[in-house]
Parts: C-alpha cells; sequence; structure tokens
C-alpha cells in the first residue's frame, strides 16, 4: 500500500457577487447536508465543469 502523503491543494480567494435569494438557497443546502458554503459552491462548480458540453468553436469564412 502507497505512504499517505499529505497535501495542501492550491487554492485562491475571490469575490463573488450573487442574488441574495440564490445565496439563501445554497446556505439552506448546505446546512442540510452539514458542508460549509465555500465547499458547496466548489462542488456544485466541478459538477458544473465536468458535466458542461464543450461550445463548438466558430466557423470562419
Amino acid at each position: 500500500m502507497p505512504k499517505f502523503v499529505a497535501r495542501k491543494p492550491e487554492k485562491e480567494v475571490i469575490s463573488m457577487r450573487i442574488d441574495t435569494d440564490v445565496l439563501a438557497d445554497i446556505d439552506q443546502k448546505a446546512a442540510a447536508v452539514g458542508i460549509s458554503r465555500n465547499e458547496l459552491l466548489n462542488q456544485m462548480i466541478c459538477y458544473a465543469l465536468s458535466n458542461m458540453d464543450e461550445p463548438e468553436a466558430p466557423e470562419h469564412s
């Protein structure tokens, strides 16, 4: 079995504007599953990026 190596993933602090109603919904859902708002947003963004269709390249005339 390989040895465990602790790593700190590289992260960057950002600022984001979001509707208050959407934020309240995010906070409620995060509390319901027992994770932080930040963790829920990270998981949701990763899921969305992994399941997003690739945009088609524009055609050049």
